[in-house]
């Protein structure tokens, strides 16, 4: 196999940064670093679950979609061995800076790290297996983002994203949102938000559609269970929820009402968290996603 990937900044690297993106680096990117331990130690309970199903072979050329904190991309650079490359990309220059530095990283030399913004541009035809895990959803388009992935896939190349299935298959997130909605309003129209959100892929007929007009076929939906950590303790998961996600969009956005009813939402959430389950020093939760595969056409 020739390699030909071409691990410089792309043109589009070049251009200012989106909205969406900045937000992502001001406003985001700090609070998911402080609960990495939760985002990383959960969220691996579907990557690890998927990992042995992906159709990813010895010597292949592998982008990472919105990597994060790099433990994605480092599993799949042993996966793909010394003869493979893998790049992981993502908007985040904190999430970056994590990735280059983990402990693990030093021993896939196959395996290096860019900023880039998925929806502009991430090459073309170089890869044989193009990943996101929890990315996706977030593109402010969808359609465009997915096909800029399709677009860096070579003929007949291979792609898996994981995305969360419906809220109501996910109380990790959907609980505490409810619990915070019955002191302060939802976001108005014009929040600040993370983009599409979490469940913009929920529905498999909609994403299906949206993954054929980006140019994938073989498209097929796998359901993936799994119990995800929320929280060290009560008040680890207290503060992680009104730190991210639909609840604590809900509580940012409302701004000075949100500060002057706190402490009534953290009684209430504290209630939430101790009727949950508690085992390997954490607190633990039912979340579901789907495992969508696709090809780029030969």
């Amino acid at each position: 196999m020739t390699f030909h990937i071409d691990f410089t900044a792309s043109n589009a690297e070049t251009l200012p940064p989106s909205p969406i993106v900045e937000f992502w680096n001001d406003t985001l990117a700090p609070k998911f670093v402080k609960y990495r331990h939760i985002l990383e130690g959960g969220l691996s309970r579907h990557s690890e679950t998927v990992m042995p199903l992906l159709d990813i072979a010895r010597g292949d050329y592998v982008l990472d979609v919105g990597c994060g904190f790099g433990d994605t991309a480092v599993a799949i650079a042993k996966r793909v061995g010394p003869e493979g490359r893998v790049l992981g990309v993502d908007c985040c220059d904190a999430f970056l800076d994590i990735a280059q530095s983990r402990p693990d990283r030093m021993f896939v030399p196959n395996l290096r790290f860019e900023n880039r913004d998925a929806e502009r541009d991430l090459g073309r035809a170089d890869y044989d297996f193009v990943f996101a895990r929890f990315g996706t959803m977030f593109f402010t388009n969808p359609v465009a983002g997915l096909r800029t992935m399709r677009r860096a896939l070579r003929p007949g190349g291979r792609m898996a994203h994981i995305v969360w299935r419906q809220r109501e298959d996910n109380p990790w997130l959907i609980a505490a949102r409810d619990v915070v909605r019955q002191f302060l309003p939802a976001p108005g129209a014009d929040a600040q938000t993370c983009g599409p959100g979490p469940f913009s892929m929920a529905d498999e007929a909609v994403t299906r559609a949206k993954m054929e007009a980006a140019g994938f076929t073989d498209i097929a939906f796998r359901r993936v269970d799994a119990k995800v950590q929320v929280g060290r303790d009560i008040e680890d998961a207290v503060s992680f929820q009104l730190a991210i996600g639909p609840a604590g969009e809900t509580y940012r956005e409302s701004g000075a009402l949100g500060e002057a009813r706190r402490a009534e939402i953290v009684c209430a959430l504290a209630d939430l968290f101790e009727s949950v389950e508690q085992r390997e020093g954490g607190l633990w939760m039912d979340s579901s996603s789907w495992l969508i595969t696709a090809r780029a056409p030969d």
